[in-house]
Parts: C-alpha cells; sequence; structure tokens
C-alpha cells in the first residue's frame, strides 16, 4: 500500500489523523507535536509583519488529499478550501486513476516574464535591432543584481520584443519580456527588481522612456502538464454502465471547449483543487488563476484547459496544460508556519514538482465534477455536505443545529433563509434543552420510520463485556431512520456525520459505516434492492453514548416498517448485536439492547444473559458534558483486553469490584439514595481511571462538574475521549460550570418508562 492510501481516514478523530500522518513517516516528531497541539497556526504578531493594519487572523480547513500516484510517487496532498466535497471528491478520483497506474505529468522550466515598456522612442526599428544587439548586455546586467540566484541555475536567460500602438496618443510603445528562471522561487520581487534594474540602460539604449517595469502572472513560459488513464471498468456505478460515463465526460469536455459559458464553470471546478494547494503552500493563488484564465484565451476565444477523449482501447484519457508559476521557498511561505508545514507533507522537492502535483490535482478535481454532472448530478452528493454550511452560515447555535440541518434536509430546501425559519421556529418550541426523556419520542417526523436510542452507563464500562452487571439509563437524543425505494442501488446517508456512501455489493470492498449497515442487508436478503437509508442523529459521533448500536436499530426498524418484515424487538435486538460486532468486534450488547428498547436496564451478558427494567421510584437529573476528543470503543476495548491478558488475576478483582459497585447502585437508585449513588459513581471513575481507559480532558470534565455541586461524576461509555456523567440536584449549575469552560453539556432527567 502506497504512502497517499489512508483507508478510512476520514473516520478518524483529528487526533488520530494527526497520528496517522506521524506514523507513516509524513512528518517528523516536531511537526507531529505543532500538529497535535495547533501550533502551527499563523499567529497575530506574525501576521502584523505580512501586510497593513491588521487587526485578526482568518481561518481555513485544511484537509488532506488522499490517494494520489503521481509520475510513480505517492503525494498526500494538502488543501486548504472551505467548499464541501473538494476534499472527498480529490480523494476518490485519485484513487480511481490508481487502477491504471495514476497521474502522468510534464513541466517546463519555472521561467517567469518580466515587462519593461518603453515609450518616446522616435526610431523603433532602430531601438529593436540595438535591444537584441545588446541583449548579452542586458541580460548580464539584470543577473548580477541576483548572482545567488545564477549561482542556482537561474536568472535572466533571454527576452523577446513585440510593439503595439498607444490608442489614447498617436505614438508606439515597444514592450521587452524579459524571461527570467526563478528556479524553486515564486520570483515576484526578483523579477520586478530586474525590469527595474536594467531600465537605465534599455532607455539608453533605445533613447525612448521607460515607464512601466513589472512582472507578468501569465507565466506560459511555465507550463505544467498532466495526463489520466482510467479504464471504462472503473467508470462503473449501480446505476451506469462504464462506457455510459465515458462517453458522458467525453461530451461534456466538448462542451466546454465550444462555449465560453460552459468553459467558466469548467475551469472553475478544475482551480477548486489548484487554489487549494496553492493557499496550503503559501503560493499566490491569484496570480495562478490570472494567468490560468488568460491562457484559456489564446487562440482568441475562452475555452476549456482540460480535454478527455477515447483512447484505442476504449479508455477515457484525460489532458491539461496551464500556466502554474508556484514557488517552494521564500519569505512569504517560510513567514507562515502553517504553509511551510503543507510543504514538507506534500514532500516536494523542487518548484517544477509542486506545478506537477498541482496540475494533477486540478485534472483530478475535474474529472470528479464531471463524472458526477453525468451521472447523478453534481448536487446529490455535494448538498448534503453543502447543508451543513447553510445551517452554520444561518447562525444556528450547536443545539440546535443538528435538528435544524435535519428539517433543512428533510424540506428540500437547502437555502440559509429556509435554515432561518426553521430555527426560528424550533425556538419557540424549545425554551431550554434540558428535557424529560420521553418528550423527545413525541416528535419524531411522520416521515421517519425507525428509532434508536442512545444510553449512558451510570456504572460498569468495560467490566460488563467480561460477564458483570451493568446500569444504564436511556437520554433524550436518538437517532431516526427513513427509507425510500430508488433505481439507484443502495445510499447510506448520516448527514449530521457528513457521511454518504453507495454501499458496494460485495462486503469484500466494504468500508467504515458500509460494513455493519451492508452486514443487516445481507441479514435481511435486501442488499439487491435499490434504495436510500438516510439516518438522522442527535448523538454525537464518538461520545460513548451507543451512536453506532442506535443506528444499526434505526436501520433495522426502518426496513422492518418500510418492507413489512414483521420483526419482533427481540430479532430486532439480536441483529443489530450482529452489526455491533462487524463494528467493534466484541461488544457486551448493552448499546444495541439500550438502543433498541430505549429504557433503564440491568444487563449482564453471557449465556444467561440479565436484561431487566430498572425501576425507579423517583426521578432524578443527570448532566451530560462532552469532551472535544473522540472516544473509538474499538480501540479502548481492546486496549482493555490486552491487560487484561497480561494481568488476568488483577483485572479480574477490578471487574469483580466494579460489579459490586453496579448491584449497590441498583439499591441506591430503588432507596432513592441519590447522594450513595453518586459516591459509588465517583469509586467506579477511580478504577476505570486504573485501567488507563481515562483521559486528561475526561478528568477535568469530572472535577468541574464535581466542584459545581455534582454529588457523583464518572466517565460513561468506551473512554479513551467521548462524555462523562454526572447526577445532580442542581442540574442547570453544573451544566452551566461545564459549558462555561468551553465544552458542551445537556441536563436530563431520569424515571422509570
Amino acid at each position: 500500500m502506497g504512502k497517499s492510501r489512508f483507508p478510512n481516514f476520514y473516520e478518524l478523530s483529528i487526533e488520530d489523523r494527526v497520528k496517522a500522518v506521524f506514523d507513516r513517516g509524513l512528518i517528523s516528531e516536531e511537526d507531529y507535536i505543532a500538529l497535535k497541539n495547533q501550533q502551527q497556526r499563523l499567529d497575530l504578531s506574525s501576521a502584523d509583519k505580512m501586510i497593513e493594519n491588521v487587526i485578526g487572523v482568518m481561518g481555513l480547513p485544511v484537509g488532506l488529499g488522499l490517494n494520489f500516484l503521481i509520475n510513480n510517487k505517492d503525494y498526500v496532498v494538502p488543501l486548504a478550501v472551505e467548499e464541501p466535497s473538494i476534499v472527498a471528491a480529490l480523494s476518490s478520483a485519485a484513487k480511481i486513476a490508481r487502477t491504471k497506474n495514476g497521474f502522468t505529468t510534464r513541466c517546463t522550466d519555472p521561467i517567469l516574464i518580466g515587462q519593461i515598456q518603453v515609450i518616446h522612442i522616435i526610431n523603433l526599428d532602430k531601438a529593436r535591432n540595438d535591444l537584441l544587439a545588446n541583449k548579452q548586455e542586458i541580460l548580464n546586467l539584470a543577473n548580477s543584481l541576483h548572482p545567488r540566484m545564477v549561482a542556482r541555475g537561474g536568472g535572466a536567460v533571454d527576452f523577446s520584443i513585440k510593439t503595439y500602438p498607444v490608442e489614447s496618443f498617436d505614438q508606439e510603445m515597444l514592450i521587452i519580456d524579459l524571461h527570467i528562471d526563478t528556479r524553486d522561487a515564486m520570483g515576484a520581487n526578483l523579477v520586478n527588481s530586474m525590469c527595474e534594474g536594467v531600465a537605465s540602460l534599455v532607455e539608453t539604449i533605445t533613447e525612448g522612456e521607460v515607464l512601466l517595469r513589472i512582472l507578468s502572472n501569465l507565466s506560459d513560459k511555465a507550463l505544467a502538464s498532466a495526463s489520466v488513464t482510467i479504464p471504462v471498468s472503473s467508470l462503473e456505478t449501480n446505476d451506469f454502465k462504464g462506457e455510459r460515463v465515458r462517453d458522458g465526460i467525453v461530451i461534456a469536455s466538448d462542451f466546454a471547449h465550444v462555449d465560453p459559458y460552459r468553459a467558466s464553470t469548467h475551469n472553475k471546478g478544475i482551480m477548486n483543487g489548484i487554489d487549494a494547494v496553492a493557499l496550503a503552500t503559501g503560493n499566490d493563488w491569484r496570480a495562478i488563476e490570472a494567468g490560468a484564465h488568460a491562457y484559456a484565451c489564446r487562440h482568441g476565444r475562452y475555452s476549456a484547459l482540460s480535454k478527455w477523449s477515447i483512447d484505442e482501447e476504449g479508455n477515457l484519457v484525460g489532458n491539461i496544460e496551464l500556466p502554474m508559476k508556484v514557488g517552494i521557498v521564500g519569505a512569504p511561505i517560510e513567514s507562515n508556519p502553517a504553509a511551510a508545514l503543507n510543504l514538507r507533507i506534500l514532500n516536494v522537492s523542487s518548484s517544477t514538482e509542486l506545478a506537477s502535483v498541482m496540475a494533477a490535482v486540478g485534472l483530478a478535481q475535474n474529472f470528479s465534477a464531471l463524472k458526477a454532472l453525468v451521472t447523478n448530478g453534481i448536487q446529490k452528493g455535494h448538498m448534503t455536505l453543502h447543508a451543513r454550511s447553510v445551517v452554520k452560515a444561518a447562525g444556528v447555535p450547536m443545539k440546535l443545529f443538528d435538528q435544524v440541518l435535519e428539517k433543512v434536509l428533510l424540506s428540500g430546501e437547502i437555502k440559509v433563509w429556509k435554515a432561518r425559519e426553521i430555527f426560528e421556529e424550533l425556538q419557540k418550541k424549545v425554551s431550554s434543552i434540558t428535557t424529560s426523556i420521553t418528550a423527545k419520542y413525541e416528535s419524531k417526523s411522520s416521515s421517519i420510520e425507525g428509532v434508536g436510542f442512545s444510553k449512558v452507563i451510570l456504572l460498569g464500562e468495560h467490566s460488563v463485556v467480561y460477564g458483570r452487571h451493568a446500569i444504564a439509563v436511556p437520554t433524550p437524543l436518538n437517532i431516526r431512520a427513513k427509507v425510500e425505494d430508488s433505481e439507484k442501488g443502495i445510499v447510506l446517508m448520516i448527514p449530521s456525520w457528513g457521511v454518504e456512501y453507495q454501499l458496494d455489493k460485495d462486503p469484500k470492498n466494504r468500508q467504515s459505516f458500509e460494513k455493519p449497515a451492508g452486514d443487516i442487508l445481507d441479514q435481511l436478503n435486501l442488499s439487491n434492492k435499490g434504495m436510500t437509508i438516510e439516518v438522522f442523529s442527535d448523538i454525537p459521533r464518538g461520545m460513548g453514548l451507543g451512536g453506532s448500536a442506535a443506528i444499526a436499530v434505526a436501520i433495522i426498524k426502518s426496513l422492518n416498517n418500510h418492507y413489512s418484515l414483521g420483526l419482533s424487538d427481540e430479532e430486532i435486538n439480536s441483529m443489530a448485536f450482529e452489526s455491533e460486532k462487524v463494528a467493534h468486534g466484541n461488544p457486551s450488547g448493552i448499546d444495541n439492547t439500550m438502543a433498541t428498547y430505549g429504557h433503564p436496564l440491568i444487563y449482564r451478558t453471557g449465556e444467561n444473559p440479565l436484561i431487566e427494567r430498572l425501576n425507579i421510584n423517583e426521578e432524578f437529573s443527570l448532566v451530560l458534558g462532552f469532551t472535544n476528543q473522540e472516544g473509538l470503543t474499538a480501540k479502548t476495548v481492546a486496549h482493555v483486553k490486552t491487560q487484561w491478558k497480561q494481568n488476568t488475576n488483577v483485572f479480574e478483582r477490578l471487574f469483580n469490584e466494579i460489579d459490586a459497585l453496579a448491584l449497590q447502585s441498583v439499591q441506591a437508585i430503588q432507596n432513592n439514595d441519590f447522594k450513595h449513588l453518586g459516591q459509588l459513581m465517583n469509586v467506579n471513575q477511580g478504577l476505570l481511571n486504573a485501567m488507563q481507559i481515562s483521559t486528561p480532558e475526561l478528568e477535568r470534565l469530572i472535577m468541574i462538574a464535581r466542584d459545581a455541586g455534582a454529588m457523583g461524576a464518572k466517565m460513561t461509555g468506551g473512554g479513551g475521549g467521548g462524555a462523562i456523567v454526572a447526577i445532580t440536584d442542581n442540574p442547570s449549575k453544573v451544566q452551566s460550570a461545564i459549558e462555561s469552560e468551553g465544552y458542551k453539556a445537556l441536563s436530563f432527567n431520569i424515571k422509570s418508562q
């Protein structure tokens, strides 16, 4: 597997993505620490030295374009871009391109053109001849101004002469185009200073007056080209044959070549990828844009920068050529720590290599856009992700973000005004996020066909996997799913998590969420049906609240209702358990049981499992506090298992102690002794910490809750991140204390169902 291949990279937490990049050897330990602690960003004092009148620094998301194979070398491509779907589209295109050796690129020397405008010349022909006769003297003078550039193999190498009429005055102008090899620098300042430095000599030779001395951004002496060959078999989808996709892309390409209105959008798609690399590496994207669009007019009419055709073997072939004058050294790059780090990740050794990568990225982005246009349409995949940006632009607070997102998607109006309208309606209905456990289920949309419930484990994490008791209660958060018939294969969408999959019919090719969802469909013999499964989640991802189980249950229930399968709750629970095995390897079964039934439980796994409803005589309040780090249950479960194997006797005693606490908590709840329940939770946290599955952030949240008067607080779920749960008789105070420290929190009441 190449260095640019990271299966399921998008599924990892940000911290784990950074760790994966480090483990793959793409960054140094110093860069790893900088990224981990977000120290690579441009600070305010540095920004103040870069431009005038600084008042702040604006951020852009930086993602990684994966799977790129260019000239038989693997690349991970940093992309600074705010538009959804670009990073995913590029990674997908690069993966398809790998099926036939990836991209091939070529670059000319990194020549930048400087222009010297001369006016008031008496004899133009003589001036031209004298300039050509003194060419070497002019070039020598220019190079004497930058001897270090000459030493690196660059410098002024040639010039050409042209004349134009001055339309506003009755005279002509003479233009010298000075060709300067700037090597690995972008070279704007260098070229300008050379033009200014030879101006006096040019005036002497021409007996004219030099007016403008400035570089040109039409750098058509520094061209980058890329090509790719894609077999028809790699173009096939569940809905379209490969030949249909290939021919559609070629016809769309022909359209862009003859119509400037189409060409402008065609080329904008190319620049979506190129600009993102330019921004990430500190290059002048405005200059690159100007040069590209000017080059698109070189034949007297604005046209497409890329061309798609069919070769003799029937493969789709793409080619692109455009000016690409970029740099990997220089003050603008070196003064921005993020740009310097991104260049190290990209691992290019010259400006021409960077230009080659950018040309390949432009062609890849163009392919993705055209493929989407000629199949399901550009909006199908894009709008699901775009909806998140729309809701954010509407100013919706995080507490209502997912609810507004769900309703916007259901409405079909992916517009800012619609998001605001929905937000205002919700504000009228919801005065606080604090709610009773049953209120959530009364407002389900009629179009929702299945609901899976989230859970909080009060006591018994991890020990429950080894046959001990656990106490779990539901939260107001749930997951809802709906199924719609479709002729376009099976699509799984989870908008609030940014997930969209076209389910692969072959189980061996399924990844991430495809695997458990595919397993469910296989069990129900529905894998050959056409459908869209849309999942709406209130449950934050990776917080230990049983989200994966709730998804499985919601999907099974929606399939059961949509296809009238007649499954019982016991059968739904059993199928969800099998799905959890696919997702987590060795689950206890408590998550899927809670997701199915949604009421407080005493639970024990094993040959004779115990699933007993927990009787609650008096309502009590809980507060959830969410860390900024996702917890990976499969990872922490595997970690505990490894320790258990190494120190079985020690861990068996730990599990027995947790089991005793869980059983005592049942009595405390039934006696309405919530202070004692809190003490038991605190002791349970100490034992979980001993297993090395808590984190400093979890411990901080726990102390915030306790200091705010919580009777008890502990982590909940698998650990390694995620959430904490606190029991309190003053939930608003505890919730406010957590939120005042910059964390998200949710308070709710627990009572018998």
